[in-house]
């Protein structure tokens, strides 16, 4: 989609369509969606790569995990 929306502004420039108003509003809006493609291309490589820069979690240990249970509540007992 970048590639088509500067294709898109390169053609409005050649074929002179640029110089009107519609052709100009049409050339910043072929800009705009391929800016907009491309920053979130830029945002989906960087989250990648840092996604691959973290190292990998250690497993919690056993201990933690047992320490953290609560442990079960009473029965309530009604007298008569």
């Amino acid at each position: 989609m970048i590639v088509v929306g500067l294709a898109a502004a390169v053609w409005l420039v050649a074929t002179g369509q640029a110089a009107t108003v519609d052709g100009l509003f049409l050339l910043l809006t072929s800009l705009l969606v391929a800016l907009c493609f491309a920053l979130y291309v830029i945002f989906m490589i960087r989250r990648a790569m840092e996604a691959a820069a973290k190292p990998a979690p250690q497993p919690a240990k056993a201990t933690a995990v047992a320490s953290a249970a609560k442990p079960a509540p009473a029965p309530a007992t009604q007298e008569p």
